[in-house]
């Protein structure tokens, strides 16, 4: 049986999957694949192993029917394959959930996000590149305290969780948070409010992280009217998915000045972000690293490689997706 890999990654699932009698072939383009390219490249083959960048349509389902059993999608998210289309093809579909470490690695890039955003970090560094630093001055980049601040965290997941553990913790901020489910467990151990909207949070909170998946109920969580509730001294953290946020909305209100700062990860329409952006000093950016660590990337390899040996062996598949 033949398994095609849209798009080279860390080699220890690629391993697992030749060492259990498997082809493996590897798309030669260090980029992505344009539908013509992934259907010539994925001809006759038993299994598909795809990269979030990968749009897996309803033709390219109906395409892949006679002879793909499984889609496995190396990213926690899978809003880029027709999940719908998939199941009623028969097809499989499977994502990298539930790492630990995917969640503590995500969590560790956007407080370091907040901790450069709010320290001024970024700036001041290209301040001394640029030859601008002359000397000490008491009014230079002067930035604002995690310690005291309030943490407001919109999807109270394991990363957002783990956020809050570490902003809680670490840094003696207050926790307030919006999930559309409850968690009192967390409101003791953190000392955190849950909030009945994200309105309430939005208002309240120095920072807030987003930390909610990508659903039309979530897209464009963040837009101008929302963005305007936040205090003008807020900051704003997304390492979740980019059409969470109105992302012109966001570069207008980072220009006008109707809060301080950004930090993102992730954008609307990668690989481009909104024009705008390039142009503030008071947004981070960083290319979608939040979960880019050579152990995190090697252990999602080897989830997706278990699910397509799972399913060529004619078992079901460890992590269904949807």
């Amino acid at each position: 049986m033949k398994v095609f890999v849209t798009r080279k990654f860390p080699d220890r699932g690629l391993k697992m999957i030749e060492a259990a009698g498997y082809e493996v072939s590897v798309s030669p383009h260090n980029r992505i694949l344009t539908p013509d390219e992934l259907l010539s490249m994925t001809a006759g083959v038993d299994a598909v192993l795809t990269q979030l960048t990968d749009k897996i349509t309803k033709d390219v389902l109906t395409a892949w029917k006679p002879t793909v059993k499984i889609v496995a999608n190396y990213a926690v998210g899978f809003d880029n394959i027709d999940i719908v289309v998939a199941k009623e093809l028969g097809i499989a579909v499977t994502n990298t959930p539930g790492l630990d470490l995917v969640n503590e690695t995500v969590a560790e890039h956007a407080i370091s996000l907040m901790l450069a955003l709010m320290h001024r970090v970024v700036e001041g560094d290209k301040y001394m590149r640029s030859g601008s630093y002359v000397g000490w001055e008491p009014e230079l980049l002067l930035g604002d305290n995690l310690s005291g601040s309030v943490l407001g965290i919109l999807g109270l997941g394991r990363i957002g969780a783990r956020m809050a553990h570490h902003a809680v913790r670490g840094f003696d901020m207050k926790a307030v948070y919006y999930d559309v489910v409850r968690n009192e467990k967390f409101e003791n151990e953190m000392q955190a409010e849950f909030k009945a909207t994200p309105e309430e949070v939005l208002k309240m909170a120095d920072v807030v992280s987003i930390h909610v998946p990508l659903l039309p109920s979530t897209y464009h969580l963040i837009n101008a009217e929302r963005l305007r509730l936040m205090k003008p001294t807020a900051y704003l953290v997304n390492t979740s998915r980019g059409p969470v946020i109105d992302e012109h909305a966001l570069a207008e209100a980072l220009h006008e000045k109707v809060i301080r700062g950004a930090a993102l990860d992730v954008f609307e329409n990668e690989p481009l972000m909104d024009p705008l952006l390039k142009e503030l000093s008071n947004v981070i950016v960083t290319p979608h690293i939040a979960s880019a660590t050579e152990e995190v990337r090697q252990q999602m390899g080897e989830v997706a490689s278990r699910n397509i040996i799972a399913v060529l062996e004619g078992k079901p598949p460890l992590n269904p997706a949807g």
